[in-house]
């Protein structure tokens, strides 16, 4: 299923500034029936999001008018937990498409480059700097660029690189997932197995 393509992306952003968000929490097992890849947006951080009785709890920063954007900015060990696919497709459905912290567990990481969200590690100080430029300013942009490896904010113009696997940087680049990148190829391949013995 081919994605957005991805290059340069400038938004506000939504600061999540909780360490060690697991992937419970992002989408909680009881959403996880669905096979598709949509409407689990819907339930993301739902228990955070909504009480047992499905009022809204306007505490939490994605209830909070005054955030929003493509970019959701979380704690360090973000996506730690189960393997599911579904924490990562939750933050695309709900409209993120890039997600920053300071540590990503592999998993999530990898799920997230799969589907077209960017993870983006930045040291430590790094995104403390951007969690105070939020707090500062909710309407605080960053900027997002793909083909350099960077991320910026914008107002300082203070930066920091980021590192990215080259074939899942290509794919984002073009907007394939595993199969369009195979499917983008197919002549490759056909050529290479035609001059293979049998």
């Amino acid at each position: 299923m081919a994605y957005d393509k991805f290059n340069i992306l400038t938004s506000s952003a939504v600061p999540l500034p909780i360490e060690n968000v697991d992937t419970d929490q992002i989408i909680p097992a009881r959403f996880l029936k669905a096979t598709e890849r949509k409407g689990f947006g819907d339930n993301l951080f739902r228990d955070w999001r909504y009480g047992s009785d499905h009022s809204v709890k306007k505490d939490f920063v994605l209830n909070n008018p005054k955030y929003s954007g493509r970019i959701l900015v979380g704690g360090k060990n973000f996506g730690s937990g189960s393997s599911r696919e579904h924490a990562a497709w939750a933050v695309y459905d709900y409209g993120f498409r890039c997600v920053v912290s300071s540590f990503f567990a592999d998993i999530f990481r990898n799920n997230c480059l799969n589907i077209g969200v960017l993870p983006v590690q930045v040291t430590p100080d790094f995104l403390q700097t951007i969690f105070e430029a939020i707090e500062k300013d909710p309407n605080t942009l960053l900027e997002v660029h793909l083909p350099n490896q960077t991320i910026t904010l914008v107002a300082t113009r203070e930066q920091e690189m980021f590192d990215i696997n080259e074939y899942k940087k290509s794919n984002m680049l073009n907007g394939y997932d595993d199969i369009d990148y195979l499917l983008n190829i197919k002549e490759d391949i056909r050529a290479f197995a035609k001059n293979r013995p049998l």
